[in-house]
């Protein structure tokens, strides 16, 4: 999910990581088993003076399926569930005001929710821009995980 983001202009960084369970410092281990209550996320860092919670939202919904509540394409499963961590009351506020704008793309209801951010873990060095890193084994899952042929479906009604 780094890379949508990191092409946004006044998007300052991405960071790979963990958010909303209750196990402090966990491990890719300790998430990807499902069993600590963790959703992987990605920290997006950004200028609000060039770019808007708002268009973040925007490119957040473009890029998932919010109607599936086992995980995202080939990645199923609790910690691959979509949330949005918010700061503040205004951030929950945006997102819910955007949930409500986009659900009219979507012939199921949106289940992705809003949570109070706790704590931000960022995840393994290894995991940190992956896509730069390993750009063959990227684009091979991306393909093969299904996510771009269903965007295009939804996305060019």
């Amino acid at each position: 999910m780094e890379p949508p983001f990191d092409k946004l202009p006044g998007v300052l960084k991405t960071i790979s990581g963990y958010a909303g369970g209750k196990l402090k410092s966990p491990t890719y281990q300790d998430v990807s088993s499902g069993t600590s209550g963790h959703l992987e996320v990605v920290e997006v860092t950004y200028d609000s003076d060039k770019i808007t919670l708002k268009k973040i939202l925007e490119t957040f919904w473009r890029n998932i399926n919010p109607t599936d509540a086992g995980g995202q394409f080939v990645d199923r499963g609790p910690q691959y569930a979509t949330g949005f961590f918010y700061q503040d009351e205004e951030e929950k506020k945006v997102f819910y005001e955007s949930k409500k704008e986009h659900q009219k793309f979507f012939d199921k209801p949106i289940v992705t929710d809003a949570y109070k951010l706790e704590k931000f873990y960022p995840a393994e060095e290894y995991h940190q821009d992956y896509y730069k890193t390993n750009p063959i084994r990227y684009k091979f899952y991306r393909y093969n995980s299904g996510r771009d042929q269903y965007l295009q479906s939804v996305w060019k009604k």
